[in-house]
């Protein structure tokens, strides 16, 4: 859809987020199959499929997002807001708008994805905090033997992207309790003592880190939904 801002063709996806898609779409199949009736299972099923394909569709719209960020970031040449065209400044703060949807987009298909493991794997980390991240579940899931395997590949690449991650977070963390993304350049600006040659943030650091963010995600999604068919019994048919 966003490609269409940039006169391209819409995305078809590819290679490793492709089996990540698929392996979301085979399990809304498979709990779609399994909510036929009337019982209480048939029922859970039911929710599991909403939350799968609000997952889905989450996933859509943080490669578009931070397609669209990178794009808008290629356009700007100045390294400060001062310096920029009225048509560069707008390109800047549509960069800005969409960098900011996919970073806080991006922990929020986490602790979704969450919300789904703990229900289907029944580890009750809302018995210890009512309103729990992925990264909790995640914690809870290392003590359940019974799902050490799943945890392990989740840790493996949690940890191989820890820094990006960490960096991420304290940028969503800034943005939703403290001020806008846009106004912490400001304010950089306005603590400078000249104010005049105050810089915008690496830009480009901050892509890398998304990128990064972005393939964690859609990596731990897959191992997540392959191994949900697993335990279905589905293991990895089409």
């Amino acid at each position: 859809m966003l490609r269409e801002l940039f006169g391209e063709r819409p995305r078809e996806w590819q290679g490793a987020h492709l089996e990540t898609v698929q392996a979301i779409e085979r399990f809304i199949r498979l709990m779609n199959e399994k909510g036929d009736g009337e019982s209480r299972e048939a029922a859970i099923c039911r929710k599991v499929v909403i939350w799968s394909e609000g997952l889905l569709r989450s996933l859509d719209e943080l490669e578009q997002s931070l397609y669209a960020a990178k794009r808008f970031a290629q356009r700007l040449t100045k390294p400060t807001v001062d310096e920029m065209s009225p048509d560069e400044r707008l390109d800047y703060y549509r960069h800005v708008y969409f960098d900011k949807n996919a970073y806080i987009r991006l922990f929020a298909i986490l602790d979704k994805l969450g919300v789904l493991l703990n229900d289907r794997l029944g580890l009750q980390a809302d018995r210890i905090k009512s309103r729990f991240s992925f990264f909790t579940v995640l914690r809870g899931m290392r003590e359940h033997t019974a799902h050490a395997v799943l945890a392990e590949a989740l840790l493996e690449g949690k940890d191989r992207h820890q820094e990006a991650l960490t960096r991420l977070r304290r940028r969503r963390n800034m943005e939703i309790h403290h001020m806008n993304a846009e106004l912490q350049d400001d304010l950089l600006h306005s603590l400078q003592s000249d104010a005049s040659s105050a810089r915008l943030e690496n830009i480009q650091e901050n892509m890398n880190d998304l990128e990064e963010g972005w393939q964690m995600v859609s990596r731990t999604l897959l191992l997540s939904f392959l191994y949900l068919l697993k335990l279905e019994g589905a293991g990895t048919s089409s």
